[in-house]
């Protein structure tokens, strides 16, 4: 069976193709903008086109409009190709990039707008708050992501781990790292308000 492995919801565009458990195809690439205009491109390159009968997409947290481009997208192939679609956590892909061993666990913590960021504890979900919130919460912890180091400078000492949310390890993520829909998780409230 051929999984496909959609990553667009932080400024790294990454697909991923594997036949069961082994990668057949991947494209990973820094882009900060434009993944809309890449992301079925660099899925097309895939071997096979990237057909696959169970697709794979990230949720969030992170970018609002990189979340909405990989879902719609993943929603789409999978109603044309009859593909299962299974959301996953992307805070839980990046904690796995961060290659430490499965008994040290790492908090993830990656920009969210407005001066906050998005954070993952061990065994918590995925919340919203300033760095300098994160820097007292998380105390010891190790952290990974693209807010890590900025973390650790403020908190003046640990560790970063550098990690970004890679699509060839997704066939890793288990438990709730795993979705039941491909819901958004945004993270946040939306700035945009009702008029009164």
């Amino acid at each position: 069976m051929h999984t496909l492995v959609i990553e667009t919801a932080t400024p790294v565009l990454s697909v991923a193709l594997f036949d069961g458990d082994v990668l057949i195809g991947h494209d990973h690439r820094r882009l900060q903008r434009g993944h809309a205009e890449a992301l079925l491109p660099a899925i097309a390159d895939l071997p096979d086109g990237g057909r696959a009968e169970r697709i794979m997409v990230s949720c969030g947290p992170g970018s609002f409009t990189g979340i909405r481009v990989g879902v719609a997208a993943a929603q789409a192939l999978a109603l044309a190709w009859g593909s299962t679609l299974v959301g996953y956590d992307t805070l839980a892909l990046i904690a796995l990039g961060a290659g430490l061993p499965p008994d040290r666990p790492v908090a993830v913590v990656i920009p969210g707008g407005h001066g906050e960021v998005f954070v993952a504890e061990p065994g918590l979900g995925p919340r919203s708050m300033s760095l300098a919130e994160a820097a007292a919460r998380l105390g010891s912890a190790d952290v990974a992501g693209d807010a890590a180091a900025d973390l650790v400078a403020l908190r003046g000492f640990g560790t970063a781990h550098p990690a970004e949310a890679d699509a060839r390890h997704a066939l890793r993520l288990t438990g709730t790292a795993l979705l039941p829909t491909a819901a958004p998780i945004y993270g946040r409230a939306p700035d945009a308000k009702l008029p009164a």
